[in-house]
Protein backbone atom coordinates (compact mmCIF):
# COMPACT_ATOMS: atom_id res chain seq x y z
CA UNK A 1 0.00 0.00 0.00
CA UNK A 2 1.12 3.55 -0.76
CA UNK A 3 -0.06 5.78 2.07
CA UNK A 4 -0.13 9.59 2.20
CA UNK A 5 -1.13 11.92 5.01
CA UNK A 6 -2.84 15.31 4.71
CA UNK A 7 -4.02 17.83 7.26
CA UNK A 8 -3.07 17.65 10.94
CA UNK A 9 -1.28 14.42 11.84
CA UNK A 10 -1.97 15.08 15.52
CA UNK A 11 -5.74 15.31 15.04
CA UNK A 12 -7.96 12.76 16.73
CA UNK A 13 -10.27 12.78 13.68
CA UNK A 14 -8.83 10.29 11.19
CA UNK A 15 -10.33 10.15 7.68
CA UNK A 16 -9.36 7.08 5.66
CA UNK A 17 -9.86 7.01 1.90
CA UNK A 18 -9.03 4.38 -0.71
CA UNK A 19 -7.76 6.16 -3.83
CA UNK A 20 -6.45 5.75 -7.36
CA UNK A 21 -4.53 8.19 -9.56
CA UNK A 22 -7.69 10.11 -10.51
CA UNK A 23 -8.53 10.70 -6.85
CA UNK A 24 -5.03 11.96 -6.14
CA UNK A 25 -5.25 14.36 -9.09
CA UNK A 26 -8.28 15.95 -7.38
CA UNK A 27 -6.85 15.93 -3.85
CA UNK A 28 -6.31 19.71 -3.67
CA UNK A 29 -9.97 20.46 -4.33
CA UNK A 30 -10.96 17.75 -1.86
CA UNK A 31 -8.79 19.24 0.89
CA UNK A 32 -10.02 22.77 0.19
CA UNK A 33 -13.61 21.55 0.50
CA UNK A 34 -12.92 19.72 3.76
CA UNK A 35 -11.11 22.72 5.22
CA UNK A 36 -14.03 25.01 4.44
CA UNK A 37 -15.60 23.22 7.43
CA UNK A 38 -12.72 22.10 9.64
CA UNK A 39 -8.93 21.87 9.80
CA UNK A 40 -9.07 19.41 12.71
CA UNK A 41 -8.55 16.22 10.73
CA UNK A 42 -5.91 13.89 9.36
CA UNK A 43 -6.71 12.42 5.95
CA UNK A 44 -4.97 9.13 5.18
CA UNK A 45 -5.14 8.10 1.53
CA UNK A 46 -4.38 4.50 0.62
CA UNK A 47 -3.48 3.78 -3.00
CA UNK A 48 -5.34 0.81 -4.44
CA UNK A 49 -3.35 -1.61 -6.60
CA UNK A 50 -6.21 -3.48 -8.29
CA UNK A 51 -9.46 -1.50 -8.11
CA UNK A 52 -11.88 -4.28 -9.11
CA UNK A 53 -10.22 -6.83 -6.84
CA UNK A 54 -9.20 -4.83 -3.78
CA UNK A 55 -12.51 -2.99 -3.35
CA UNK A 56 -15.17 -5.52 -4.39
CA UNK A 57 -16.92 -7.25 -1.46
CA UNK A 58 -17.62 -10.42 -3.43
CA UNK A 59 -17.16 -11.83 -6.90
CA UNK A 60 -19.29 -10.45 -9.73
CA UNK A 61 -19.13 -10.40 -13.49
CA UNK A 62 -17.67 -7.39 -15.27
CA UNK A 63 -20.16 -4.56 -15.71
CA UNK A 64 -18.02 -2.69 -18.22
CA UNK A 65 -15.05 -4.01 -20.16
CA UNK A 66 -13.70 -7.47 -19.35
CA UNK A 67 -12.38 -6.89 -15.83
CA UNK A 68 -14.44 -9.01 -13.43
CA UNK A 69 -14.87 -8.15 -9.77
CA UNK A 70 -12.90 -10.70 -7.80
CA UNK A 71 -13.93 -10.01 -4.21
CA UNK A 72 -10.76 -8.95 -2.40
CA UNK A 73 -12.32 -6.37 -0.07
CA UNK A 74 -11.95 -8.48 3.09
CA UNK A 75 -8.17 -8.65 2.71
CA UNK A 76 -8.03 -4.91 1.98
CA UNK A 77 -10.07 -4.12 5.07
CA UNK A 78 -7.71 -6.12 7.28
CA UNK A 79 -4.84 -3.95 6.06
CA UNK A 80 -6.86 -0.77 6.67
CA UNK A 81 -7.68 -1.81 10.21
CA UNK A 82 -3.96 -1.79 10.99
CA UNK A 83 -4.12 1.99 10.54
CA UNK A 84 -6.80 2.20 13.23
CA UNK A 85 -4.95 0.85 16.26
CA UNK A 86 -4.96 4.02 18.40
CA UNK A 87 -8.17 3.70 20.38
CA UNK A 88 -7.96 7.35 21.54
CA UNK A 89 -8.77 8.52 17.99
CA UNK A 90 -11.97 8.67 15.98
CA UNK A 91 -11.92 6.88 12.63
CA UNK A 92 -14.06 7.58 9.58
CA UNK A 93 -13.90 5.91 6.18
CA UNK A 94 -14.89 7.26 2.79
CA UNK A 95 -14.32 7.04 -0.91
CA UNK A 96 -15.53 7.79 -4.40
CA UNK A 97 -17.13 5.35 -6.84
CA UNK A 98 -16.15 1.73 -6.03
CA UNK A 99 -14.09 3.06 -3.11
CA UNK A 100 -17.33 4.57 -1.81
CA UNK A 101 -19.00 1.17 -2.04
CA UNK A 102 -16.05 -0.36 -0.19
CA UNK A 103 -16.36 2.25 2.55
CA UNK A 104 -20.09 1.57 2.90
CA UNK A 105 -19.50 -2.19 2.98
CA UNK A 106 -16.75 -1.76 5.58
CA UNK A 107 -19.11 -0.32 8.19
CA UNK A 108 -21.13 -3.51 8.02
CA UNK A 109 -18.00 -5.48 8.93
CA UNK A 110 -16.55 -3.51 11.86
CA UNK A 111 -17.58 -0.89 14.39
CA UNK A 112 -14.17 0.86 14.34
CA UNK A 113 -15.51 3.54 11.98
CA UNK A 114 -17.85 6.12 13.47
CA UNK A 115 -19.07 7.36 10.09
CA UNK A 116 -18.83 6.75 6.37
CA UNK A 117 -18.50 9.26 3.52
CA UNK A 118 -19.69 7.52 0.35
CA UNK A 119 -19.59 9.89 -2.63
CA UNK A 120 -21.16 8.54 -5.82
CA UNK A 121 -20.73 4.99 -4.48
CA UNK A 122 -21.19 2.05 -6.85
CA UNK A 123 -24.38 0.83 -5.19
CA UNK A 124 -25.37 -0.71 -8.52
CA UNK A 125 -22.94 -3.49 -7.54
CA UNK A 126 -24.83 -6.80 -7.89
CA UNK A 127 -26.50 -7.85 -4.66
CA UNK A 128 -25.37 -4.90 -2.56
CA UNK A 129 -28.77 -3.36 -1.76
CA UNK A 130 -30.05 -6.78 -0.74
CA UNK A 131 -26.98 -7.14 1.49
CA UNK A 132 -27.78 -3.82 3.16
CA UNK A 133 -31.34 -4.97 3.83
CA UNK A 134 -30.21 -8.23 5.39
CA UNK A 135 -27.19 -7.06 7.42
CA UNK A 136 -26.84 -4.85 10.50
CA UNK A 137 -24.81 -1.67 10.00
CA UNK A 138 -22.22 -0.91 12.71
CA UNK A 139 -22.00 2.89 12.49
CA UNK A 140 -24.62 5.62 12.86
CA UNK A 141 -23.52 8.35 10.42
CA UNK A 142 -23.66 7.84 6.65
CA UNK A 143 -23.26 10.43 3.90
CA UNK A 144 -24.42 9.42 0.41
CA UNK A 145 -24.31 11.41 -2.80
CA UNK A 146 -24.88 10.93 -6.51
CA UNK A 147 -24.70 13.02 -9.65
CA UNK A 148 -28.10 13.76 -11.15
CA UNK A 149 -26.96 12.44 -14.55
CA UNK A 150 -25.19 9.30 -13.37
CA UNK A 151 -28.09 7.00 -14.21
CA UNK A 152 -28.32 8.33 -17.77
CA UNK A 153 -26.15 5.59 -19.28
CA UNK A 154 -26.66 2.82 -21.81
CA UNK A 155 -25.24 0.28 -19.37
CA UNK A 156 -28.34 -1.43 -17.94
CA UNK A 157 -26.78 -2.25 -14.58
CA UNK A 158 -25.23 1.16 -13.96
CA UNK A 159 -28.47 2.82 -15.10
CA UNK A 160 -30.08 1.54 -11.89
CA UNK A 161 -27.77 3.61 -9.67
CA UNK A 162 -30.26 6.39 -8.86
CA UNK A 163 -32.94 3.91 -7.80
CA UNK A 164 -30.38 1.89 -5.86
CA UNK A 165 -28.94 4.83 -3.92
CA UNK A 166 -32.46 6.00 -3.04
CA UNK A 167 -33.18 2.50 -1.76
CA UNK A 168 -29.93 2.52 0.21
CA UNK A 169 -30.82 5.84 1.82
CA UNK A 170 -34.26 4.55 2.78
CA UNK A 171 -32.77 1.40 4.32
CA UNK A 172 -30.40 3.51 6.42
CA UNK A 173 -33.16 5.85 7.57
CA UNK A 174 -35.32 2.90 8.55
CA UNK A 175 -32.39 1.59 10.61
CA UNK A 176 -32.20 4.85 12.56
CA UNK A 177 -28.93 5.97 10.99
CA UNK A 178 -28.13 9.70 10.80
CA UNK A 179 -27.92 9.92 7.02
CA UNK A 180 -28.19 12.31 4.10
CA UNK A 181 -28.48 11.79 0.35
CA UNK A 182 -27.11 14.75 -1.59
CA UNK A 183 -27.69 15.14 -5.31
CA UNK A 184 -24.89 16.83 -7.26
CA UNK A 185 -25.08 18.26 -10.73
CA UNK A 186 -23.51 16.29 -13.56
CA UNK A 187 -22.35 12.80 -14.38
CA UNK A 188 -20.07 10.45 -12.47
CA UNK A 189 -16.88 12.22 -13.49
CA UNK A 190 -17.80 15.79 -12.57
CA UNK A 191 -15.91 17.36 -9.63
CA UNK A 192 -14.97 14.15 -7.79
CA UNK A 193 -12.61 15.98 -5.44
CA UNK A 194 -15.29 18.43 -4.38
CA UNK A 195 -17.86 15.65 -3.98
CA UNK A 196 -15.73 13.50 -1.68
CA UNK A 197 -14.62 16.65 0.12
CA UNK A 198 -18.26 17.51 0.84
CA UNK A 199 -18.81 13.98 2.09
CA UNK A 200 -15.97 14.15 4.60
CA UNK A 201 -16.95 17.72 5.57
CA UNK A 202 -20.44 16.49 6.52
CA UNK A 203 -18.91 13.72 8.62
CA UNK A 204 -16.59 16.18 10.39
CA UNK A 205 -19.50 18.50 11.17
CA UNK A 206 -21.16 15.52 12.89
CA UNK A 207 -18.00 14.53 14.78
Amino acid sequence: MIINYYGNKNSTNILIQMVDDHDLEAIESEIATIESVSTDYCLITVKVNNWNHDLSPWKADAVFGNDDFTGGASETLQEILELCSDKSKHYYIGGYSLAGLFALWAVYQTDIFEGVAAASPSVWFPGFIEYMRDTHIKCNKVYLSLGDKESKTRNPIMATVADKITAAHNILKASGVDTILEWNQGNHFKDPGIRIGKAFAWILEKA
